[in-house]
């Protein structure tokens, strides 16, 4: 039974692996292209890793690299195999992530709300008599 951070740890290891196979070249299927590995997540048992990587190409090159890694993923689970010490190598599992195209999202639907708001604010600035709030001042 795995406790405490262990399934973090070997996610991180597993994640510097692959890595440094992708960065290398240890992989030769071109259909890999050029991909961000963000994030190793490790069953509590150890048992399969769901390794999350995001693209920046369109979808039908999203597709080929999903297609490429499902390919290449018995030689990267033999490679993290003689590189780690574990009892069983976990099975490992690659996962578009879609988190940042989420944020990417969010932060443009906040850019379009801020641009609203300017341009909604800039006619009422210009206005020639602002009214003012009384003051508090009472001098005795």
């Amino acid at each position: 039974m795995a406790l405490g951070h262990r399934p973090e740890r070997v996610g991180d290891q597993i994640r510097k692996n692959l890595s440094e196979m992708l960065t290398r070249g240890d992989v030769r299927d071109p259909g890999i292209g050029f991909i961000t590995l963000t994030s190793v997540k490790v069953s509590p048992d150890l048992q399969v890793a769901r390794v999350f990587y995001t693209s920046l190409n369109d979808a039908k090159a999203r597709d080929e690299t999903a297609r490429a890694l499902k390919r290449a993923t018995p030689f990267f689970r033999r490679q993290i195999g003689s590189r780690l010490r574990l009892r069983r190598v976990p099975l490992i599992e690659f996962r578009f992530d879609e988190t940042v195209q989420h944020q990417d999202r969010i932060e443009q639907i906040l850019r379009d709300l801020r641009e609203e708001e300017v341009s909604q604010t800039s006619p009422a600035d210009s206005d020639p008599n602002p009214t003012t709030a009384p003051s508090d001042d009472h001098n005795i």
